[in-house]
């Protein structure tokens, strides 16, 4: 069956910008009309006229522009910007001086709270202050002193746009939480729907397999070992949770992206690191592993650092145990530390056989797994008693593991 992915577009600010554009049109439409119940009491009538004929082109041809975020552009918004300056500053030139005095409406009106919520909704509450100051600005010039009406519209809008644009930054970052809850629920429904189609076919069959192998002898009792260890990984696999949860994007212009089934691509190679999915390989039909079923994240340097360390530590079961001994690994995820436990069935390491085998030269142990630990600022500890088997117990702290394991790369340089 083709894979398909499915994909959903979320906005909570796109209706910002539809209000937005309605806005400007009816903002234009009042200015021009109140321009023109008092157009006899205007000093120069004809120079507000040209204003307001490049505003209602302005305001009509630019509607596009207020489509999305990705088509408000920076240049756009500093154009408007300038337009509703411009007009600001000229009513002085244009209207009477006594009902610039008496505070008369500036000849873009309550059109430039219009420009400046643009910068608001485009970049939240910081552009809003910058447009909102550059406003009061061009106000107080007009008036020439700080009248109370003035200042009491500079402080309306200042707010206004500060608390929009507060407002439209705090929609995003909720917008971008519900469509990563929604991500999460729809891998975990994918993997869910993947360990059911597996468990029905794939494991049945391997399961019949080994038991059939078993039955059969010879040559087919070894088919039937490697079907029961692949069936032992499988089961792992999918019970442990380990299908990647694909990531939102940001698209600025249409909102949050929900990919509901994504392939594992182009992840960070900074980032953490899962632990289980490098020790999942390690598990079997002989080997047992036992993890926190949630992920386990490491740096990743120090994360394959451990899973090494770990698999050292089960060659050591399958040279000196036998290749059929059982062992069991346990992952424990604390506060500050990660904890691996890996335990096998063996006799036992008698007293001072470890000491031995370093005169010896047989350095295994000792650098293959305490040699690991010790760069990532952990220890690893072996616990034998003859006859109950042996026991190595490797801790790397989190904190410490990322950079170590950076610093070690480091002096390779």
């Amino acid at each position: 069956m083709a894979r398909r992915e499915r994909v959903m577009r979320m906005s909570v600010e796109q209706p910002l910008w539809r209000a937005l554009a309605g806005y400007r049109v009816l903002t234009m439409l009042y200015a021009i009309g109140f321009f023109a119940t008092a157009y006899s009491g205007f000093a120069r009538p004809w120079l507000a006229v040209a204003y307001y004929a490049v505003l209602f082109v302005w305001t009509l041809a630019t509607l596009p522009k207020l489509a999305n975020a990705a088509s408000c552009t920076k240049r756009f918004l500093t154009a408007d910007l300038t337009i509703a300056l411009a007009g600001i500053l000229l009513t002085p030139f244009a209207d009477a001086h006594q009902r610039v005095a008496d505070g008369g409406p500036t000849l873009p009106s309550i059109w430039t709270a219009g420009s400046v919520l643009a910068f608001a909704v485009k970049g939240g509450w910081r552009w809003a202050a910058v447009a909102s100051t550059l406003v009061a600005v061009a106000n107080l010039v007009e008036r020439g002193t700080p009248a109370r009406d003035t200042v009491h519209n500079v402080i309306l809008v200042w707010v206004a746009s500060i608390a929009i644009g507060y407002v439209v930054e705090v929609a995003r970052a909720s917008e971008r939480t519900l469509a990563r809850a929604l991500e999460i629920e729809a891998a975990t429904r994918e993997r869910e729907r993947l360990a059911r189609d597996i468990h029905d076919s794939v494991l049945q069959v391997l399961a019949m397999v080994q038991r059939r192998g078993a039955v059969i002898g010879g040559e087919a009792a070894e088919l039937g070992r490697l079907a029961g260890e692949q069936e032992v990984a499988l089961r792992t696999l999918v019970s442990g949770g380990l299908v990647p949860v694909s990531r939102v994007s940001e698209d600025a212009a249409d909102g949050a992206l929900v990919r509901v089934v994504e392939e594992r691509e182009g992840t960070d190679p900074d980032g953490p690191v899962d632990l289980r999915a490098l020790l999942a390989p390690y598990a079997g039909s002989l080997v047992n592993l036992a993890d926190p079923g949630a992920p386990v994240l490491l740096a990743p340097g120090a994360a394959r650092e451990l899973a090494a360390a770990v698999g050292a530590a089960l060659d050591n079961v399958r040279e000196h145990v036998g290749e059929r001994a059982r062992a069991w690994i346990l992952v424990e995820d604390e506060p500050d530390e990660v904890i691996v436990t890996v335990r096998d069935e063996g006799p036992g390491i008698p007293p001072g056989r470890l000491a031995e085998a370093e005169g010896e030269g047989r350095l295994g142990v000792a650098l293959s797994i305490r040699g690991r630990l010790r760069d990532l600022g952990g220890t690893a500890e072996l616990i034998s008693v003859p006859g109950q088997g042996t026991e190595v117990e490797l801790k790397a702290p989190k904190k410490n593991a990322g950079t170590t394991a950076r610093g070690k790369a480091a002096d390779h340089e």
